[in-house]
């Protein structure tokens, strides 16, 4: 039996710890064996990309893009989530609802510093795109879970990462989201499934088996949340159903489709990479994207903004 590899990240959200879990059987249909592992951030992935560690990945695109323009081989072929950044701090400090505009959020921070994920990273990427004129430090750490922790001991004054940090730190001291994922920027691509290009030819119908089993898994988490919190709690191991539902209602924005709002949103980040120094080159939509298994997956109009109604929905 042919063996594929699966990279994926502790970001609860994502598909994954749906489809690892043998309780569903979502990926039941696949005859294959997988192997999955995981890793701290999407660009910690694009090592194993690099290596041929990995055959399939869920990972934000614009460390895709970073790798795409070194030379790697790679193809986004589904979406996953959009709007999954955000930025947090304490309440000391002003949100969005109360100002009105990101930039005077971000004004609150000068002379001060931010933290969030690894350099490269999508959160990395959108937040120095936006303090690129303005006196702010930004330190980048290997695990998110380490943010909240710097925030409480006065290391960073404010956060940047995936709703999950918004609940941990909720958790850990009085802070709130001092600006919401859909105003940092609007469908952007939080995560993708990316695979090596000698996949799409040595395992076509695994790519659509997997893509099948994704959309289901993304419909699952809107349409029944609190069994999806379980089933994710229960294969993460350390968190509870709670911490899930919260984190699913933060950015509920979920689907395997890949619209034109979310294509164009990412070829949005080309000159946003090349004005940080992290691209040489222009990339095109077909660098980034193959759309041939999607199209025929999931047809239909996405899902994105079809958005659960919590209040009515299994508790």
């Amino acid at each position: 039996m042919v063996k594929f590899k699966i990279g994926y990240l502790s970001t609860i959200y994502h598909t994954s710890f749906i489809l690892k879990s043998k309780e569903n059987g979502f990926l039941d249909g696949i005859d294959q064996d997988l192997e999955w592992t995981l890793y701290p951030t999407g660009p910690a992935m694009m090592d194993a990309y690099r290596t041929g560690t990995i055959d399939l990945g869920y990972i934000g695109l614009p460390p895709v893009m970073i790798g795409l323009d070194k030379g790697l081989n790679l193809k986004c072929v589904a979406g996953g989530h959009v709007e999954g950044t955000l930025m947090i701090s304490s309440d000391s400090f002003k949100s969005f609802k109360e100002l009105g505009s990101v930039k005077d959020v971000l004004k609150q921070f000068e002379g001060g510093t931010i933290g969030t994920p690894a350099s490269g990273c999508i959160h990395d990427v959108i937040i120095r795109n936006l303090i690129q004129d303005l006196d702010i430090s930004v330190i980048n750490y290997p695990w998110a879970d380490f943010i909240p922790d710097a925030i409480a001991g006065g290391e960073i004054q404010a956060g940047v990462g995936t709703p999950s940090l918004s609940t941990v730190a909720r958790r850990q001291f009085k802070s709130k989201i001092i600006i919401p994922p859909h105003q940092l920027w609007p469908y952007n691509p939080s995560y993708a499934i990316v695979v090596q290009e000698s996949l799409i030819k040595r395992g076509p119908d695994f790519i659509k088996g997997f893509l099948k089993a994704h959309e289901a898994a993304c419909n699952f988490i809107r349409e029944k949340p609190k069994k999806a919190a379980e089933i994710a709690a229960a294969e993460l191991g350390n968190i509870d159903v709670d911490f899930v539902l919260e984190t699913y209602k933060i950015s509920p924005k979920y689907c395997a489709s890949l619209p034109s709002a979310y294509i164009d949103s990412t070829l949005d980040f080309i000159p946003v990479l090349k004005s940080l120094g992290y691209l040489k080159n222009n990339l095109k939509l077909e660098d980034v994207f193959n759309l041939e298994f999607i199209q025929e997956v999931h047809p239909q109009p996405s899902h994105y903004d079809l958005l659960p109604d919590y209040q009515s929905l299994e508790k």
